[in-house]
């Protein structure tokens, strides 16, 4: 391996292993057998996910391109079959279960939403000098591409997943820009959302539209939809500059931090590690964005520069909407902290596109 690959893997293997230790804290006192399995799975998840970053890095990302339309296709049917035969938690229906594995489609999604998208923007004419989007009109340019972003997000949204709807939709604007399309087109689909909201809003289940509602004022509802981030803010306030230090978060331990090992586990290592600790956790996720943005200037390949812009920009808005989310400013949407919340989906798939992004490092001096 390659040192831009040693790095990549190590400064995901530190923050999965900050996130096991905040896992075991935030479940360890809780009884039962289900608790005492939950940080053993997790190390698990992680097992297997430097498994799938090995078998990714070894393999060649340009299949991706012939595999695109079909793995878009399998997992927009994997989102219809959740409707049918899916697991129901907390009122949402995400989880498909087979055998002895539960997994949430909708992770996948959001890679093969990035791959879709790379591959589309970055098909060159018959002279292969320049790239077709630049010809484009607005329905080729952007009418087209996001009916392919609308279908996989709308069925997300109905199960209901607000927080990886978002994000695909984020990460389709982001690629917009990424790829050069007119700007006149972006404008117009900012428009298009901004006159939507009153239909959007319409379409909302109630506790969503609770949880929009506490962002704007948490203590609306103390006791009711502002309650976790309420906790949220207390957690991560009290650890102060050095932390109470693991295993003692009085929050975490005598649960009043609800989801404090999925969604809020960046509350339970705040309060356990402090301001200290917060940055850290920053400076490695900074770090490890930061190769992907590295790898994509690097590439000469128009479809693995777009693949690695992606992917790095996929990765920075999934943790700064967790942490804004922890922190009061932003509107809980369910979504979890890469590599540090538990989740076999989420940590399988993180550590798939890591490996994408070590593979297109690897390979980017043959084209």
């Amino acid at each position: 391996m390659d040192k831009t690959t040693i790095k990549i893997l190590i400064f995901a293997l530190l923050i999965a292993f900050l996130g096991i230790l905040s896992i075991y804290s935030s479940t360890y006192q809780k009884e039962g057998a289900l608790w005492d399995m939950i940080p053993k799975r997790q190390v698990l998840w992680v097992l297997l996910g430097v498994l799938c970053f090995i078998g990714v890095y070894n393999s060649n990302y340009r299949r991706l391109w012939d595999w695109t339309y079909l793995l878009y296709g399998l997992l927009l049917c994997l989102l219809a079959l959740v409707f049918i035969i899916g697991i129901v938690r907390l009122g949402a229906q995400r989880w498909l279960k087979i055998a002895w594995v539960n997994f949430q489609p909708s992770e996948f999604v959001k890679l093969s939403i990035v791959i879709f998208l790379a591959r589309y923007f970055s098909a060159k004419s018959a002279d292969n000098i320049s790239l077709k989007i630049r010809n484009y009109g607005l329905v080729k340019a952007f009418l087209w591409p996001s009916l392919f972003v609308a279908f996989p997000a709308g069925l997300i949204m109905e199960q209901p997943d607000l927080g990886s709807a978002t994000i695909i939709i984020i990460i389709f604007i982001a690629m917009l820009f990424l790829a050069n399309v007119k700007f006149r087109y972006i404008a117009l689909f900012f428009s298009v959302v901004m006159l939507a909201m009153p239909f959007i809003w319409d379409y909302l289940r109630g506790y969503q539209k609770d949880r929009l509602l506490v962002f704007l004022n948490p203590n609306a509802d103390p006791l009711g939809a502002g309650y976790t981030i309420i906790q949220s803010k207390i957690a991560i306030g009290s650890g102060g500059f050095f932390g109470k230090g693991w295993l003692a978060g009085t929050q975490n331990q005598l649960h009043f931090l609800p989801e404090s090992h999925t969604d809020f586990i960046f509350a339970v290592f705040c309060e356990e590690w402090g301001f200290i600790g917060a940055f850290i956790l920053l400076l490695l996720y900074f770090l490890l964005i930061r190769q992907g943005f590295i790898i994509a200037e690097r590439t000469q390949d128009n479809f693995g520069r777009l693949m690695a812009y992606g992917i790095s920009m996929m990765l920075g808005i999934q943790v700064f909407i967790n942490m804004a989310m922890n922190l009061g400013l932003a509107p809980v949407v369910g979504l979890p902290l890469p590599l540090m919340s538990y989740g076999g989906s989420s940590v399988i798939v993180t550590f798939a596109y890591l490996g994408i992004l070590a593979n297109i490092n690897r390979k980017r001096t043959v084209f």
